[in-house]
């Protein structure tokens, strides 16, 4: 069966460069597997994405070396279980504030007697039955990765990430920094302050952690840090930034031209 990289570098404590893919689209996720991140994150939480969607950009990922994160929509066993049968292997469960519920993400991913995952004997995750060790290998080559997003949750940090089954953090500022009173500004001073004490403190216990930063300055200063797992960048802000930038060349080169012409 197909191992995880990204899992085997996690475990390694090997830094990883990610890139945020919202746009639901698997010719985006194909031109942006063909650059060199580590992984990419197929979202379906804040993105138009449902699972046959997220399957063929799954194919379009899995052209490349780049490894592939899916975000559920939420912590729900069915969901979460439809989306390692299409070849999921690395899941980011969002809104985990409890130990609770970072269990009933990781029974969901594991087979029995370890988890609750329900057992199909053919589909794209088994190469459609091919893979004849795929039900005894896939608990370990699943890897589940958790997101802190509330005052809550990081309270409960060092509780959740002894779960077993738990194989990564993962903050989500903008979250984060709406629950702490400062909504729309995760540049705050209290919210950066809880972001850096979170990191100190899972990697304390022993527990990669990972963060979404597309500000420069604020994801290298997490990669200086130690950040496990960093996305640098979305596909929307990306193609954004990149349609502004291009049109505010184009008007200074046409005012120019003009006042040549004048």
């Amino acid at each position: 069966m197909q191992r995880n990289l990204f899992k085997r570098r996690l475990i390694a404590r090997s830094q990883q460069l990610g890139i945020w893919s919202m746009l639901a689209s698997g010719n985006v996720v194909e031109v942006l597997t063909q650059s060199d991140y580590d992984w990419i994150m197929i979202d379906t939480e804040h993105a138009a994405n449902e699972v046959p969607m997220v399957q063929e950009q799954l194919r379009s990922a899995a052209q490349s070396l780049m490894s592939a994160v899916v975000r559920p929509a939420t912590n729900d066993p069915v969901l979460i279980k439809r989306l390692l049968d299409i070849g999921a292997q690395t899941l980011l469960v969002p809104m985990v504030n409890t130990p609770d519920e970072a269990r009933r993400a990781a029974s969901a991913m594991r087979y029995p007697p370890a988890g609750i995952r329900g057992v199909s004997a053919a589909t794209r995750a088994n190469r459609y039955g091919r893979d004849s060790d795929y039900l005894h290998g896939a608990n370990d080559e699943v890897c589940l990765l958790v997101q802190l997003e509330t005052a809550q949750a990081l309270a409960n940090l060092e509780a959740i990430a002894a779960v077993d089954g738990v194989d990564g953090l993962f903050i989500g500022p903008s979250d984060l920094a709406a629950a702490l009173g400062h909504l729309g500004d995760f540049r705050h001073p209290d919210v950066q302050a809880a972001i850096v004490d979170a990191l100190g403190r899972a990697h304390r216990c022993g527990k990669p952690i990972g963060i979404l930063m597309t500000d420069p300055l604020l994801s290298a200063a997490y990669l200086r840090d130690g950040f496990d797992y960093v996305a640098l960048a979305t596909d929307i802000g990306i193609l954004r930034s990149g349609s502004e930038s291009a049109l505010k060349q184009g008007r200074s080169d046409s005012s120019h031209s003009r006042k040549e012409s004048a």
